[in-house]
């Protein structure tokens, strides 16, 4: 479908969301007679395509699989389908965008992917990173492994394996994707005396039976020590525990005996539980503390963390130098759910994809068959992003996809394309 007028009065950027979205509910183009589809489901299934320009550079392909709505018992086991894809491809040697990880009014809270596509301007965008949701509802945007934005790196990539992660260099449009490792410290520059950070903004554990004890230093349990920035919340996380503050010099500013202040720009906090309380504050001594932090790479090689690197967490590779690698797995996760894919092309285009799910109008896809989609779709390297009630799809703030649940779901972060 292509746009070759505008209403009078209508913005042109206003005019290309309008004409994108009219083109979901528009009636789709059959496929080529030679082109074999998607690998999903009974291979004499209907499939339908229709792409529309958003810029220069920039397509987005709605793709549907099979024509009736599944049995709703059968959404999980049917071979007829429907599918329901959007695909967003950039080619960075037309697109005079750039694509970035961004969040919302801080790192801790959620919001819906639609407000934040709209509050960065952009032309479109997705949900990202696997985030904290439930498990606390306090900070519920909490990354659950990297996150990185403008350069700033927020939060650290776990030990898990089943981490991988996509970052992308906004200057030169350029993704790396695998598993990243970090390590952090603090060091004291007069003494020397040097202690390791284990997390960045994520609320420390109190070990049990610490918080009974009239000084924290008493505890002999392991605990925790973070490093919190004045973008994770409106406050650091309360609770027993110590909790030093530092100056943009690194300074020691205040030392409190309990966890929980105010941040203002320039300065961060270390924070200690567990037996860590004493070590923490020997360490800080009222002195002025040396930060190191180092991200690296799958070969070991260190990842430079400037301004124009952004980077989300996903779950399990879909696909390494145009193969299939997802692992075999079962359970709930690895069954058909909605999915979130980021990949990119042999030549370099991105591309961003979104299979709605959970649904008799569009079931899903195991890890199995979504890698066999990214495969199908030409990413060389993909990785899978946040799904299920979290996959969702933009442009310029405006829902693309439907998401599973009966209101969108608000998310820790998004990929976004900005003009």
């Amino acid at each position: 479908m292509t746009t070759t007028s505008y209403r009078a009065g209508l913005s042109r950027a206003a005019a290309a969301t309008a004409a994108a979205l009219a083109f979901l509910s528009a009636p789709s183009a059959q496929a080529a007679d030679n082109d074999p589809g998607l690998p999903l489901g009974d291979a004499d299934l209907v499939e339908t395509r229709t792409s529309h320009a958003l810029a220069d550079g920039v397509t987005l392909t709605r793709i549907v699989r099979g024509t009736e709505p599944a049995p709703a018992d059968q959404i999980n086991t049917t071979t007829r389908g429907p599918w329901v894809v959007n695909v967003l491809t950039i080619d960075p040697r037309k697109a005079g965008g750039h694509l970035e990880a961004v969040y919302g009014p801080d790192l801790a809270r959620t919001e819906n992917t639609t407000d934040l596509v709209g509050a960065a301007g952009a032309l479109a965008g997705v949900n990202a990173s696997f985030f904290t949701f439930t498990a606390n509802p306090q900070y519920p945007g909490d990354p659950v492994g990297l996150g990185l934005y403008g350069g700033k790196l927020l939060s650290e990539p776990t030990s898990d394996p089943a981490e991988v992660n996509f970052v992308v260099d906004s200057r030169s449009d350029r993704v790396l994707m695998g598993k990243l490792s970090w390590t952090g410290s603090v060091r004291n520059r007069e003494t020397g005396a040097s202690l390791p950070l284990e997390y960045l903004n994520h609320p420390p554990v109190v070990p049990a039976g610490c918080t009974t004890l009239p000084d924290q230093t008493q505890c002999t349990q392991p605990g925790d020590v973070v490093r919190f920035t004045p973008e994770f919340a409106a406050s650091t996380p309360s609770g027993a525990g110590v909790e030093v503050v530092l100056d943009r010099r690194g300074c020691v500013v205040r030392t409190a005996a309990t966890r929980g202040t105010q941040l203002t720009a320039g300065q961060t906090s270390l924070q200690a539980t567990g037996r860590e309380v004493a070590t923490l504050r020997q360490v800080a001594g009222g002195g002025c503390l040396q930060t190191r932090s180092d991200l690296v790479d799958e070969k070991g090689e260190r990842v430079p963390v400037r301004k124009s690197l952004s980077g989300v967490n996903g779950r399990y590779r879909l696909t390494a130098g145009g193969e299939i690698v997802v692992p075999d797995g079962s359970g709930s996760f690895f069954a058909r759910n909605p999915r979130t894919i980021a990949g990119t092309t042999q030549d370099g285009t991105i591309v961003l994809a979104t299979i709605d799910g959970r649904m008799t109008t569009s079931v899903g896809t195991t890890m199995d068959e979504t890698a066999a989609v990214a495969q199908a779709l030409g990413m060389h390297d993909a990785v899978n992003l946040d799904g299920g009630g979290s996959t969702t799809m933009s442009v310029r703030g405006e829902l693309v996809n439907q998401p599973s649940g009966t209101t969108q779901r608000p998310v820790g972060d998004v990929l976004v394309l900005r003009d």
